[in-house]
């Protein structure tokens, strides 16, 4: 079973996220267990305060390293296996589905999530393992940030989604965007399923669905193009594609 901590100012943002859908199924079958802790009650002052004012001046409060350090080396402590430390932050690497592929195969990740200004720099240099941004744009704090990476995470842990294929073909995880979906009826308003998709004739059905991953990708995400190896035939297929679209 998978344990993933979060330390927050805020758990109560968590409660409705880890008490539905896949995520909360994936707690009920065991495969994962959630502790969320508001870091506020590590701190050493009376008044609790986890935040001062930055050294040398400027705008905003810094969070202070004390809570983070205390409560980080008791969960460490309490857990039975040491953690990966994850800052959710701007300045972290951009995640991507290999990374969730990545996380998935661990026991125990540790999540922080800050607010204000930013973190004093001890808590990166001396506590963080890793330091992710979910994108190139800034949040009030990291607690959203943290939810879609342990959804992405928590999903592919085996047994949560049902079927173990569910996810293969995710877009992403095949390094294409994923191929078009179609159900009942076969004809909506004149809006026809593709003829192949109800022929019966799984070879086809799944060329059809390379194909138009492929189609996909490169009208919308050209640049994923760069960093996987096609086959001989998905080559062939690509250039087809490439001059329908011109």
């Amino acid at each position: 079973m998978m344990k993933i901590d979060v330390l927050t100012l805020f758990p109560e943002m968590f409660t409705g996220v880890f008490g539905h859908s896949i995520l909360k199924r994936a707690a009920e079958q065991k495969s994962v267990e959630y502790n969320v802790v508001n870091f506020r009650e590590y701190a050493d002052n009376k008044h609790q305060t986890v935040d001062d004012y930055p050294y040398g001046g400027g705008a905003g409060m810094v969070l202070k390293p004390q809570p983070i350090f205390d409560a980080v080396a008791d969960l460490r402590e309490k857990g039975s296996s040491s953690p990966r430390v994850i800052l959710l932050c701007p300045q972290g690497e951009r995640y991507t589905q290999k990374k969730a592929e990545e996380l998935a195969k661990l026991d125990h990740l540790l999540f922080i999530c800050g607010h204000y200004e930013g973190y004093d720099e001890r808590i990166r240099e001396h506590v963080v393992t890793d330091e992710i941004s979910i994108g190139d744009f800034v949040l009030t704090g990291g607690e959203l940030g943290a939810m879609v990476v342990i959804d992405s995470v928590v999903r592919l842990l085996p047994g949560v989604l049902g079927k173990e294929e569910s996810h293969l073909s995710d877009s992403f995880s095949t390094g294409l965007l994923e191929h078009p979906h179609y159900t009942r009826p076969a004809d909506f308003r004149g809006m026809k399923v593709p003829d192949v998709l109800i022929s019966g004739n799984h070879r086809l059905i799944d060329e059809w669905r390379t194909k138009e991953s492929l189609r996909r990708t490169v009208l919308r995400r050209p640049d994923l193009l760069e960093h996987i190896k096609l086959s001989t035939e998905q080559k062939k297929w690509l250039e087809e594609i490439k001059k329908e679209s011109k």
